[in-house]
């Protein structure tokens, strides 16, 4: 194959798997993801079966990249480093995809929960995926939170994390039974800094002599 020739199919190639992506969506929305087949997909995208399986090794696969498209996981991951640690935790926190696909991360919610507890490997898989960037940053400001003497040295960074991201995915879970409060994270951020941000020596001894 020639250059130019690969440089005309790239694009070409690059288009077929977007129109996948947004037809996977849209079916997985509308009908679940159960109902909706590979063959339902190549109808609905105008794109051959044989060319969706050379993109995709099967329908989960497929599937985990769609969920990552819908929920901004295909973009570059935001940077958290204000100068201000406590502000930094509480932007990482609040942080969520972009509102234009909002409806649709509603309308696919149920239906991911349901295919993920049927299909135990695609349940972790998923919840790799989506956890792993929030908890990598948690991580590095825990990390840095220790650099800066804010933290103890032995602050067990995986209760740590639980602490942090639990309530967030108790919000997304249980929104609709119980909203939760327009100032979640912050709350969270604070109770944190309570229960583990180390007391200088200077107000320790103020609080004694009171």
């Amino acid at each position: 194959m020639t250059g130019n020739h690969a440089k005309l199919q790239r694009p070409r190639s690059r288009r077929a798997h977007d129109k996948v992506l947004d037809s996977a969506i849209v079916l997985f929305a509308d009908n679940g993801i159960d109902a909706t087949s590979i063959d339902s997909i190549a109808a609905h995208s105008g794109v051959s079966k044989a060319t969706i399986y050379k993109h995709w090794s099967d329908k989960n696969a497929l599937c985990l990249e769609a969920m990552g498209r819908i929920h901004g996981l295909d973009r570059e991951a935001p940077k958290f480093d204000s100068g201000d640690l406590k502000q930094d935790f509480i932007d990482l926190l609040n942080h969520k995809p972009s509102e234009d696909q909002a409806q649709l991360r509603e309308r696919l919610l149920p239906h991911l929960i349901a295919y993920g507890a049927r299909n135990p490997e695609f349940g972790f898989a998923w919840r790799t995926r989506v956890m792993e960037p929030a908890r990598k940053q948690a991580t590095a400001l825990l990390d840095r939170g220790i650099g800066q003497g804010v933290f103890p040295a032995d602050l067990d960074k995986v209760v740590g994390l639980s602490l942090l991201l639990g309530p967030m995915v108790y919000k997304h879970i249980f929104r609709s039974v119980t909203p939760p409060p327009a100032n979640l994270a912050e709350a969270v951020v604070e109770a944190f800094w309570r229960a583990f941000a180390v007391t200088s020596p200077a107000v320790t001894s103020a609080k004694k002599r009171r």
